[in-house]
């Protein structure tokens, strides 16, 4: 049986009879002196071979090692394992159709020998657990286990956590021990109740122990059923079963599922195709779909079964309601309901492979996750399959039933080859008169090419050696009911040839094959054609097309027309213009041998003693041959360590390897001969000098190294004793603290401790007349910024001072600084300051004009700084008024200077300069036009700075002054609002005063005004 998708996205999983595991080996661990085994289940078809191995080596089935197998279960037996037992084992299975394999390790642990007589009781422990099943109805089971302890452990067996003697009657199990501390239990005739898990309790008054297995739900067994081959199509996709029968009588075929005959109906089509195949497809496959299909061929002469298991893959998103099968009478409506898992995943209807629309026939809802469809006035043609599909996730299938006068409908569509008959069949659910045939509305009438007939409650329609004029659509109607289907005619002439028959191959001649066949059955009504032969290596699964001839009687192949020396099979087809047709193979198979010419012929070799010497050389074709020295053959055997030669063939080439040749060897003469070919070189040994072979665990004699980290550089040379000398740039390198050169048998080291740039160049290593030459490249590790004030708030007011400071990871690594994507360069109003690896950047006195953002750039690394500057504030004073500068210091020793306008400023009559404790003034007794302008104080790292204006005219003032302190100076800003005339004694003035203590730095400043004067902030 041949399984297959009806639907182009649709996966098959087909296995046939290759091996495969049903129970894995188990890994396990078990006490020196044991025993242990190793079991497994492997079913295949032709029963498989199996070989056990170890650490990747075959296990020697000799004394404490044996292999077992009982029915399709093996098992590996080893006695009194030791320590050296452990490791990993794998049991491989091989047949004819594939192989298969599966590991598991075996851990034995040392035992504590106790003294003779010792008191000491030892718990229970599970030397070897009882293994897990899956077994066929009917069949019986056995779990085994192997217990120690002191005293002898009590063992009791459960399934699923209940006592076995609840659970079964008597007669259905068996409990027993075997020698050698075995124990086992044993179910009869399982049946599928009798899956589950089964766990054996090991217990004594020093402790418990426990094992469980699982039994798998035993397995139906079908009545002589043959070896089910398996096939797995997603839900809601059709599955398609072919099986090819011959035989006289023809075969009666009855399809089953799981032992019942599969009827045809909505989702069963059975039908011959017009190759011969039976055909059983399964439409639009649902979860109870999935079982066992057998196909019965059946005639006078006997029986013969094929079968297929048939698993349906569920959707990775399902509904959470399916829809349900639906029956209306005609004229009522049919409602079909699903509920998706998201209400907004998108859905579509169908019927069968139409998708449905709204329209006044179907009604399409959608409420939440709620899908509906309703059909209205529900009549023949709307019996069928309907699906709600959610985009590229699952279906939910559901089919529709109309009741009404007619029981058997129309097919949708109905595809016949010209010149074929089409026949229609319609079953009503009474014998009724008064119906009528009708074809695109125009009703049918008998005529020679028109057969109508009715039997009861059948009907019948039969057109005659149809042509594309009858295609269309046919209709059958009786009273209100009506169905139709859609005729389609397809062109006789456009279809692939037969294939040919009586293929035969006969092998009478040496080296050819005589290939005679005859053309395919109704050769004469189709379109002409040839046939091509092609080839197959028995070894392989491809074919190759050899030649085309249109004559449909015989051919001889010669072992000239093959490319390679091998066993070939051959098959043949027919084809023309519209395809070809299947192949048909030449029973048995033919070995063939090309003829043979030198392409290139062997060459002498000279190698010194202890080396290896390679002969090779090229044939026209593929073949076999054997190679002699000094007339002795050598035999081609699988390659080992420390074999003495070693053959190779590839394609045409032919090699050999002869591994440390000896100075006796030299003259030794080396032949090839193959089919019509001989050819001979002479090997020469000479005697070996020191030289350096190869470089070691080195792709290429170029090396690159990072600055700091250690450097090899490694050779091998031909003899251990063999000295060499290292050169570095031509100059010779000698050992020390930083360089070590090291010799280890055939090897030879140059070891660079912690390399740096000085120690690229070119490094050589002499050996004789020999030397291997390393280019070596020390590159530096990239510069990185290890630390900066970018998180710091960079925010100032006019005449502030501005660092911007960062650390690189090198102190000789240059920066580069930029502002707004500028590369700023250094003078007055901006200092560019380095200091090993600290790098700076100084504005001494910021305006607004320096807002943006300022980079240092490192090369591969980069920090970013935004700076905001803001304009100082200004104040408006009267003219003739007293007006003081007041700062309180931190320190009461600091110095400061005082500026107005930039220009350092001198004490006068009318500027006066104080200092008392932390205190400092400046005080302009009477305030003139000429004294308005910007005053700094400055300390050595600080400065504050202020914009005096002075006016004639007296004014009153409201506002209140406060100073905002950056970096530990204060700065002014604007408060809360003051009203009201200013007054007071005359010599006093009015002063206004803040403090603050920024950073630990104490400020303040105050100003003082004579009698009836005003300050305005402006």
């Amino acid at each position: 049986v041949f399984a297959s998708s009806g639907d182009p996205g649709s996966g098959m999983d087909v296995f046939g009879g290759a091996p495969r595991f049903l129970a894995y080996p188990r890994t396990f661990t078990v006490q020196s002196g044991a025993d242990a085994i190793l079991t497994c289940q492997i079913a295949g078809d032709p029963c498989p071979s199996i070989i056990w191995e170890k650490d990747k080596s075959p296990v020697a089935l000799l004394g404490r090692c044996r292999v077992e197998a009982e029915g399709n279960v093996y098992s590996l037996s080893i006695s009194q394992v030791t320590p050296a037992d452990s490791g990993q084992y794998i049991c491989k299975a091989k047949n004819a159709v594939g192989e298969t394999y599966a590991a598991a390790t075996l851990k034995v642990e040392a035992g504590e020998l106790q003294q003779e007589g010792d008191p000491e009781d030892v718990p229970p422990g599970f030397l070897s657990k009882p293994l897990s099943w899956q077994v066929c109805r009917g069949e019986d089971v056995v779990f085994t286990c192997r217990v120690s302890g002191q005293p002898c452990p009590v063992l009791q067996w459960e399934k699923d956590g209940r006592q076995l003697s609840d659970l079964f009657e008597s007669s259905h199990f068996c409990v027993g021990e075997e020698p050698d501390d075995w124990h086992f239990l044993k179910v009869y005739s399982a049946r599928p109740p009798d899956g589950g898990v089964y766990v054996c309790r090991a217990r004594n008054r020093s402790g418990e122990a426990l094992a469980a297995a699982v039994n798998c739900r035993p397995l139906s067994r079908v009545s002589n059923a043959p070896k089910a081959k398996a096939f797995a199509v997603s839900e809601g996709k059709h599955a398609k079963f072919r099986c090819y029968v011959t035989g006289k009588p023809k075969p009666e075929i009855v399809w089953k599922k799981d032992g019942k005959v599969v009827a045809p109906d909505r989702r069963h089509l059975v039908y011959e195709d017009r190759e011969g195949y039976f055909i059983l497809k399964v439409l639009f496959c649902k979860a109870r779909d999935q079982g066992l299909y057998v196909c019965t061929a059946s005639n006078t002469a006997g029986q013969t079964l094929s079968a297929v298991q048939l698993h349906v893959r569920e959707p990775r998103v399902r509904f959470q309601v399916q829809l349900e099968d639906v029956e209306v009478q005609e004229c009522e409506d049919a409602v079909l309901e699903c509920k998706v898992p998201l209400e907004t995943i998108p859905t579509a209807w169908y019927l069968e492979d139409k998708q449905l629309q709204p329209s006044h026939k179907y009604m399409i809802e959608e409420q939440g996750p709620v899908r509906r469809l309703t059909i209205r006035d529900a009549r023949t043609d709307d019996d069928g399959i309907y699906l709600c599909e959610m985009k590229d996730k699952g279906r939910s299938i559901a089919e529709v039933s109309v009741r009404g006068a007619i029981v058997k409908r129309l097919p949708r569509k109905l595809d016949v080859m010209e010149g074929e008959n089409a026949a229609f069949c319609v079953e009503t659910r009474d014998a009724v008169e008064g119906i009528r045939w009708t074809r695109n509305g125009l009703e049918l009438r008998e005529t020679p090419c028109t057969v109508l007939k009715s039997f009861g409650k059948t009907h019948l329609l039969v057109l005659v050696h149809v042509t594309r004029e009858d295609a269309g659509v046919i209709s059958f109607s009786v009273g209100e009911s009506q169905t139709s289907a859609q005729l389609r005619i397809k062109c006789a002439k456009r279809v692939p040839p037969s294939p040919p028959v009586a293929a035969e191959m006969s092998t009478d001649r040496s080296n050819a094959a005589l290939l005679t066949w005859c053309p395919g059955p109704h050769v004469h009504r189709s379109t002409p054609s040839s046939y091509v032969l092609e080839r197959q290596e028995a070894s392989t699964a491809e074919w190759v097309q050899c030649l085309t001839t249109d004559l449909a009687s015989m051919v001889e192949v010669l072992g000239d027309s093959v490319p390679t020396e091998a066993d070939y099979c051959f098959r043949i087809c027919a084809v023309n213009k519209y395809g070809r047709s299947r192949p048909v193979e030449f029973p048995g198979f033919v070995h063939l041998v090309p003829v043979a010419c030198v392409r290139r012929a062997l060459k002498d070799v000279q190698v010194q003693a202890g080396q290896d010497a390679q002969f090779s050389l090229e044939l026209s074709v593929s073949v076999a041959g054997n190679w002699f020295l000094n007339g002795a053959k050598l035999e081609e055997e699988e390659e080992e360590e420390g074999q003495r030669y070693c053959i190779k063939r590839s394609g045409t080439e032919h090699s050999l390897l002869l591994r440390g040749v000896r100075l006796a060897e030299s003259g030794a003469e080396v032949t090839f001969v193959s089919s019509g070919v001989r050819d001979s070189a002479t090997l020469r040994v000479q005697a070996s000098l020191p030289h350096c072979l190869s470089p070691r665990d080195l792709p290429s004699l170029a090396s690159t190294g990072s600055s700091g980290l250690p450097l090899l550089l490694e050779c091998e040379v031909s003899t251990p004793d063999a000295p060499v000398r290292w050169l570095k740039d031509g100059e010779a390198v000698t050992s020390d603290d930083v360089v070590a050169l090291q010799a280890e048998g055939c090897a030879r080291r140059l070891f660079i401790r912690s390399a740096c740039p000085s120690d690229a160049g070119t490094y050589t290593c002499e050996a004789g007349e020999d030397a291997l030459i390393f280019t070596v490249t020390v590159t530096e590790p990239p510069v990185r910024i290890v630390s900066s004030n970018e998180d710091a708030a960079h925010a100032y007011l006019a005449s502030e001072r501005v660092v911007l400071a960062c650390e690189l990871s090198r102190a000789e690594a240059p920066v580069q600084w930029y502002k707004d994507g500028v590369e700023v360069e250094k003078d007055e109003g901006l200092l560019l300051e380095r200091e090993g690896p600290h790098h700076r950047l100084v504005i001494p006195s910021a305006q607004p004009q320096d807002t943006g953002e300022f980079v240092c750039d490192a090369g591969g690394d980069s920090v970013f700084y935004n700076i905001t500057v803001t304009a100082g504030r200004s104040l408006r004073a009267l003219a003739l008024q007293r007006l003081e500068l007041r700062c309180e210091l931190s320190r009461p020793d600091a110095q400061v200077c005082w500026f107005k306008d930039g220009l350092e400023v001198d004490e006068t009559e009318n500027l006066l300069l104080r200092a008392e404790g932390a205190q400092r003034w400046l005080i302009v007794p009477q305030a003139r036009a000429e004294d308005a302008g910007e005053y700094i104080c400055e300390t050595r790292d600080e400065s504050v700075s202020f914009d005096i204006r002075v006016s004639g005219e007296g004014q009153q003032w409201g506002g209140r002054v406060s100073w905002t302190h950056r970096m530990g100076v204060m700065v002014p800003a604007w408060g809360q609002a003051l009203g009201g005339p200013v007054s007071g004694p005359g010599p006093q003035g009015v002063s206004l005063h803040l403090q603050g203590k920024p950073h630990g730095f104490t400020a303040s400043w105050g100003w003082t005004l004579g009698p009836a004067a005003s300050l305005l902030p402006l």
